[in-house]
């Protein structure tokens, strides 16, 4: 009897399924310490409505307040109660960046808030060894959450008028300061002293940084002092100074009172108009660096 030939068996396609594509992590965000030494000057005012602005034309951006009176978070509209972590919190190590953060009234504006805590920060790890590093560190993974729309293209953070150690773990953290400049008589005096601790910082902690721009505030054009101080520091610092200057206006001095950016209180008013223009030059400045 022949044998019965063994059935033939047809090899089917492979069926390949193919991993679903890796997301790349978001780049990190741009980190802008607003920071001058001077009290008075319109630091908060400049961090929460440039925020405001920046969000305002498409932005993500996260406010960091290192300021142990807790402006920027107060301007923000942020209850105190509502402040379950804060960035004291986060300078210690006992909560992660991502857990501080808050979301504002504005869209695409968010806030780490401060609490008077970090008033005792310096003397909990004056002698630790990565005491200047702490905002580095824990900016490191603000990025990596693969949720869509949680990342962060721009981060302020908001120093305390004083060079001290919150203001090295900023300045050591960031890319560039900004910095915001009172047109008054004593404003080049000031900028030399911020300028010399830039120089200390960028040879010891962070070679990196620079000094992004200086925004001139409280400008009032019918005062010949305003008028021959822009014309100083315009001479002294030449391009690092920006075109927009941040006028006195009663609004901008009445937002926070309300817990409001003066963009949302009043849209219309001549220093909602300045800061979209700063907003506009820092991001017309960050493509021309980007380029160069």
């Amino acid at each position: 009897m022949a044998d019965t030939p063994a059935p033939v068996v047809e090899e089917s396609e492979s069926q390949v399924v193919p991993f679903a594509p890796r997301a790349d992590a978001a780049p990190p965000p741009r980190v802008l310490a607003v920071a001058n030494q001077k009290g008075g000057v319109g630091k908060t005012t400049t961090a929460i409505n440039l925020g405001t602005a920046l969000a305002a034309i498409g932005e993500r951006v996260l406010i960091i307040d290192l300021d142990p009176q807790g402006n920027a978070s107060t301007g923000l509209g942020i209850d105190r109660r509502s402040r379950r972590f804060s960035t004291y919190d986060v300078l210690i190590g006992e909560a992660p960046l991502r857990d501080s953060i808050l979301a504002t009234a504005v869209p695409r504006l968010h806030i780490a808030p401060s609490t008077m805590d970090l008033s005792g920060l310096e003397l909990e790890i004056g002698t630790a060894r990565d005491r200047a590093f702490r905002l580095r560190t824990a900016l490191g993974p603000l990025n990596s959450s693969r949720a869509a729309g949680a990342d962060y293209t721009y981060v302020l953070v908001d120093c305390p008028p004083s060079l001290n150690l919150l203001t090295v773990n900023a300045m050591a953290a960031a890319n560039a300061i900004l910095v915001p400049l009172q047109c008054e008589f004593f404003a080049l005096e000031g900028l030399t002293q911020l300028i010399k601790t830039v120089d200390q910082v960028k040879s010891t902690l962070n070679p990196d940084l620079t000094i992004h721009g200086i925004v001139l505030t409280m400008y009032d054009a019918r005062n010949k002092l305003s008028s021959q101080v822009v014309a100083d520091v315009r001479q002294f610092m030449g391009g690092k100074v920006y075109d927009t200057m941040i006028p006195r206006n009663v609004r901008i001095s009445e937002a926070p009172s309300y817990g409001q950016p003066v963009l949302v209180y009043d849209l219309k008013c001549v220093g909602s108009e300045a800061y979209l223009r700063l907003a506009t030059e820092i991001i017309k400045r960050e493509k021309e660096l980007r380029a160069g």
